[in-house]
């Protein structure tokens, strides 16, 4: 938020000495003075901390990842495009800290508000699944993953979409899973002879 503020008060002031430069005759620091307000003004457009979650995500740093994406606590302010990154990212990396009930609601938010590329909608897509598959709701699961699939055009996650649909197979049922939960976990004591 303070970032922003900073922004938007470097902004205004450097597009209003531009148009005072042009105004009071002095054409040539006007002219000097259009491509720092543009890149300032074009700042808005694109956040630095989700740049870095990207280039770290990419080299395999998580921690530095998370780190980056955890600053930005305000993404309200952002585009929309770049507001669904960011939750969609704060879900990926926070998805162990965070109760599945949550993380659930950032991925379906982060596909609501339009993630661009084909890879990233498959990807929450087959996370999205397998929230479903552990709170027992396989039909559900079965759907998204099925949209996984057709949304995966370059063929990135075909080994992992596999490997979840054979998991699903494996997976107890919502009535194995109610009387697990009624049975309290407890083993069946044997007969006494």
């Amino acid at each position: 938020m303070i970032g922003f503020a900073i922004r938007s008060l470097l902004a205004a002031g450097m597009l209003f000495l531009t148009v005072y430069c042009f105004y009071t005759g002095y054409w040539g620091w006007g002219i000097s003075m259009i491509i720092p307000s543009a890149l300032v003004i074009l700042s808005f457009n694109y956040n630095e901390n989700l740049a870095f979650t990207l280039n770290h995500m990419r080299a395999g740093n998580q921690d530095k990842a998370q780190r980056a994406i955890n600053r930005i606590t305000s993404p309200q302010f952002l585009p929309k495009r770049q507001r669904a990154y960011v939750i969609y990212m704060q879900a990926l990396l926070n998805a162990q800290a965070l109760p599945h009930v949550k993380v659930e609601g950032m991925l379906r938010e982060a596909i609501q508000l339009g993630l661009k590329r084909g890879h990233d909608k498959a990807m929450a897509r087959m996370h999205l699944a397998g929230i479903c598959v552990q709170t027992g709701r396989r039909q559900e699961a079965v759907t998204l993953l099925a949209e996984a699939k057709k949304m995966d055009t370059t063929g990135m996650l075909k080994d992992q979409i596999k490997m979840m649909q054979g998991q699903m197979q494996n997976a107890p049922s919502k009535n194995q899973m109610r009387m697990a939960q009624m049975m309290g976990g407890r083993k069946k004591m044997p007969k006494m002879r």
